[in-house]
């Protein structure tokens, strides 16, 4: 598993959210692109929760609908539909094909326009050192459009069953407390009822406990800023909070 020092990094303390202590309350359009159904859920979920939560929308947007062998698209979309409820988010698809993921310049520009017309503050996006290519895609996609999109929405990498997929993490930048939401991220991801959630969760929930012991809290998810983004909107917001 990915380690990460404390120093210099971000922390969320659950008892700050409803504190007067000039958090920027302005609500905000944020994206959450992943290669899967459920990438997002496991790797960010908590954070996703307590954004929503206060007011700010959430985009879910996934590079294929997940179909696979014999679990179909309607299945695949199902699921999603239900974890994005339980989050308070919306789902959007890119049209890929699970497993065939394609980066060349013309789904570069197809996958721009669509975060052009979403115009977020920010986008989250996987780690691009990743087991899977469909990972390493959705990644380089989303790099892309911040690049041609003259960097104007923060950018952030999250992580997703380190070892299994995510490897190499870089000590974050930023981490989330989302002890108060556990419950929420567990169901949101237990919705993707054919993806073995039990295996899954418990491998991410390792990962969760030990951001938390980095921070100081039960649970964390941890994030990386891309550097040249405009702006931080995770510490505007003070969705972070030194550590």
């Amino acid at each position: 598993m990915a380690t990460g020092a404390l120093t210099g990094a971000k922390a969320l303390s659950a008892a700050s959210l409803n504190t007067s202590s000039g958090r920027d309350t302005a609500s905000r359009k944020l994206i959450v692109t992943g290669g899967h159904p459920g990438d997002p859920e496991y790797g960010c979920g908590g954070t996703i929760a307590r954004l929503t939560s206060l007011g700010h929308k959430v985009t879910l947007l996934y590079l294929n609908n997940g179909a696979w062998q014999q679990i179909s698209a309607a299945t695949r979309i199902s699921e999603a539909k239900k974890a994005c409820a339980i989050l308070g988010a919306d789902s959007r698809y890119a049209g890929q094909v699970n497993g065939n993921a394609i980066v060349d310049n013309a789904h570069y520009e197809e996958f721009k326009k669509l975060i052009e017309a979403e115009n977020p503050d920010a986008v989250f996006t996987h780690w691009p050192i990743d087991n899977h290519a469909d990972h390493r895609a959705i990644a380089n996609l989303t790099y892309e459009a911040w690049k041609q999109l003259n960097q104007r929405f923060s950018l952030y990498y999250y992580e997703v069953s380190d070892g299994d997929d995510t490897n190499q993490f870089p000590a974050p930048t930023h981490y989330v407390d989302i002890t108060t939401v556990e419950d929420k991220k567990q169901a949101a991801c237990y919705a993707h009822a054919s993806q073995d959630p039990k295996y899954f969760f418990a491998l991410q929930d390792t990962v969760a406990q030990f951001r938390g012991l980095q921070c100081r809290s039960k649970r964390a998810e941890a994030f990386l800023l891309q550097l040249g983004s405009a702006t931080d909107v995770l510490r505007s917001l003070q969705i972070v909070l030194s550590g």
